[in-house]
């Protein structure tokens, strides 16, 4: 695992030019956009779809161009678009509650695609932990933020606990459709 390895938006798209690019990043970026509004709140913070994109905009674009989707987002957001959770937008969004678990967006897409770009998209296993690892870099600029909102004995129970189970469920899904994926691709190249 050594090296970088070919994403699979490039194994799909595999003549590499700008246009593809900026077309992969802003659509991830749009998709991350539609995947918050598919949220509901517990509490200061929206359970939503955003970190299964996220995870899979890190693996199938890769570290660069993972997190430039990540940041589009967000600038579209802090200049007014309404794409955060509940149709929000606004640099004030950016700087309540949930702008840690935001701005872990564009961590989290880097390292799962760092990751990924040396081959730990293929394997069910290393692609798990992949996702894990993303989710914890989500969480970590998350809680860090979050602290400022809430009593410090709070934040695990406001921000962390309430998101395992579904996060855990998104892992399970989004590592099982990258192996499955390539599995696919290898067998209509070949």
């Amino acid at each position: 695992m050594q090296g970088r390895t070919l994403t699979m938006m490039d194994a799909l798209f595999p003549r590499a030019t700008l246009l593809r690019d900026i077309l992969l990043v802003v659509s991830f970026g749009i998709v991350t956009a539609l995947s918050a509004q598919a949220a509901f709140y517990i509490g200061l913070v929206p359970i939503s779809g955003q970190t299964f994109v996220v995870v899979l905009a890190g693996a199938l674009l890769g570290s660069k161009r993972g997190a430039l989707s990540q940041l589009t987002y967000l600038s579209a957001g802090a200049l007014g678009a309404p794409v955060f959770a509940g149709w929000h937008g606004g640099v004030a969004h950016l700087m309540g509650p949930t702008g840690g678990y935001l701005f872990g967006f564009v961590a989290a897409a880097f390292v799962v695609g760092f990751l990924a770009e040396r081959g730990w998209d293929r394997r069910i296993w290393t692609a798990a932990l992949a996702m894990l690892v993303g989710n914890i870099v989500i969480y970590a600029f998350g809680l860090a933020w979050l602290s400022h909102f809430v009593p410090s004995g709070s934040v695990l129970g406001v921000g962390l606990y309430p998101f395992i189970p579904g996060d855990a469920a998104k892992t399970v899904l989004a590592a099982g459709l990258l192996p499955s994926g390539w599995a696919l691709l290898n067998r209509f190249r070949t």
